[in-house]
């Protein structure tokens, strides 16, 4: 299936579609890694376009509000049947927006106000609804918030001292920056120890899981929240999958507690994206998302970047370029986009910079492995990054560099 014409809407508003068209060839020549972005399928798409974006669908299936309720129940119950069998869960909610909207909705079922959670610190990998001071949960519940030691694993000693003296009534794991494994089953049994729930916010994971390349979590704790757009491949949109005493309480905090009607149109594309992943072909696409990972890693290593947690055991890798480069990390981001490299300022663990000037970058292999790169094509492009950020910003190099970035791109279209 190729790509949409956009025909009408070049009709009905140029603007918009010249910048859609725009943003087609961004992606078409561009090497995408971006540890949270990837490119769903054209079915996915096509049910994203679908007829369910006009309906209103306030309420679960068979207890809805508004009248025309029959199609949008069989997506919403085929979704959630989908979901709990690639997961083993014995609960889901597909409604939730977003990782950010399902987290909250979690700790509005499972938590008073002024409640203590035990999470992981952003300036360590963990994400900015795991307690950072700038988010609204911050204002309304007490996050505690555990590091990673020096060799790059979660410091599971502090987790346990902090939670025998503060008592959370929520333990909660996961990141967006963190590039190692965590003890799952270590982090339930102190959850339990201490009287609290357990939470993984296993957004950036899913797909992986999904395709059985690393273990599965979820049947093991309370409850589990995750994005679908990220290595799930899937549109944007949020879940909440939980055990199945914490199903009412999850269910009436997302609707009515924090939102309306739910986008029945995302609904439908994440039933799609469901589907796609229980598929022996998503287990193939998994595996090789690690499979590149080690080769983008054993090649930044051997061309001396400093690599934060010390090695990667997921999609993800933390690069510290202040200290492999002397490059800052928004310096680092912005010469990679000028060469057609897309990825992300990130701060690196104890870092002395702020975000927006950060020490490190983060990239990611789950993009460009949709695309078809394999080991040797994440190869050449660590080789790139590296050549970029000891270009010194030469123009003359960094338009070489561009050119075979482009090319390299070029060989790995999305959309046919």
């Amino acid at each position: 299936m190729k790509t949409p014409t956009y025909k009408i809407l070049k009709e009905c508003d140029p603007k918009i579609y010249t910048a859609t068209l725009a943003e087609e060839k961004r992606e078409a020549e561009t090497i995408e890694l971006i540890a949270s972005e990837n490119y769903p399928s054209p079915a996915v798409r096509e049910a994203l376009g679908s007829v369910f974006t006009n309906k209103y669908s306030e309420g679960y299936p068979g207890r809805r509000y508004y009248a025309g309720q029959a199609n949008t129940d069989t997506i919403e119950t085929i979704a959630i049947e989908r979901v709990k069998k690639l997961f083993g869960a014995e609960h889901a909610n597909v409604q939730p927006l977003s990782g950010a909207p399902a987290n909250l909705a979690v700790y509005s079922a499972l938590l008073k106000p002024g409640d203590t959670v035990l999470g992981m610190h952003l300036g360590h990998g963990g994400h900015l609804t795991h307690g950072h001071p700038v988010t609204h949960s911050a204002q309304i519940y007490n996050f505690i918030r555990y590091e990673t030691l020096p060799n790059g694993e979660i410091d599971y000693a502090t987790m346990e001292k902090l939670a025998k003296e503060h008592k959370p009534k929520m333990i909660l794991v996961g990141f967006s920056a963190y590039s190692r494994t965590i003890d799952y089953a270590r982090v339930v049994k102190l959850a339990k120890k201490v009287g609290a729930y357990s939470m993984l916010d296993m957004a950036h994971i899913a797909g992986l899981v999904a395709g059985r390349a690393i273990e599965n979590p979820v049947p093991l704790f309370d409850v589990v929240t995750a994005t679908t757009h990220k290595s799930l491949r899937g549109p944007r949109g949020g879940l909440i999958l939980c055990k199945a005493e914490f199903a009412a309480a999850i269910d009436k905090a997302v609707f009515p507690g924090l939102q309306g009607g739910p986008h029945m149109n995302v609904v439908a594309a994440k039933a799609v994206a469901f589907a796609e992943a229980l598929q022996p072909s998503f287990r193939s696409y998994a595996k090789q998302i690690l499979k590149n990972a080690k080769a983008f890693e054993s090649e930044f290593l051997a061309r001396g970047f400093h690599i934060c947690f010390g090695h990667t055991e997921n999609h993800l890798l933390l690069l510290d370029t202040v200290a492999s480069h002397g490059v800052t990390g928004d310096a680092a981001q912005k010469m990679l986009e000028s060469v057609g490299i897309s990825l992300n300022k990130n701060q690196v663990p104890n870092d002395a910079r702020g975000p927006m000037d950060p020490s490190g970058i983060r990239v990611g292999t789950p993009a460009m492995t949709t695309r078809g790169f394999g080991v040797a094509e994440f190869r050449i492009v660590a080789g790139l990054i590296d050549e970029t950020l000891r270009s010194g910003g030469n123009q003359k190099i960094l338009k070489a560099i561009a050119k075979d970035v482009l090319k390299l791109a070029k060989g790995f279209p999305l959309y046919k």
